[in-house]
């Protein structure tokens, strides 16, 4: 029904903080390599979550969940829906925005992990 809706909204601030991190990185006029790597991680989870939101949607538009006029989701019709909306967004919505974070999460520690050994590599030559 609407549960793309929660991981919109976090892609929506991962957005924001993103943009506002790099105009910082731009506007210092010494730029760590840390600042930098960050930015371009949380630029990856932003992506995550576009994308997601993107294929979520289009399949709510595409069983009718969806329609190009007001009330926009068909769950918003009726008090009942509407309350079996609410109940999507916030386990279901939750649970997919929680997911692809632990996912993004994961894929940092990868990062952290295969920078140090680039480190250690990069020292012994």
């Amino acid at each position: 029904m609407a549960c793309f809706v929660v991981p919109v909204a976090e892609a929506i601030v991962t957005s924001v903080a993103t943009s506002i991190l790099e105009s910082k990185e731009n506007k210092s006029e010494k730029i760590t390599p840390e600042n930098v790597r960050f930015s371009r991680k949380l630029k990856w989870l932003s992506k995550l979550l576009w994308g997601g939101s993107f294929l979520l949607a289009f399949e709510h538009v595409w069983h009718g969940e969806i329609k190009p006029f007001f009330p926009f989701l068909t769950a918003a019709e009726s008090s009942e829906s509407f309350t079996a909306m609410l109940n999507e967004v916030s386990t279901i919505g939750v649970g997919m925005a929680l997911t692809v974070t632990t996912a993004w999460i994961g894929m940092l520690i990868i990062s952290v992990i295969t920078e140090k050994q680039q480190e250690k590599i990069s020292e012994v030559k």
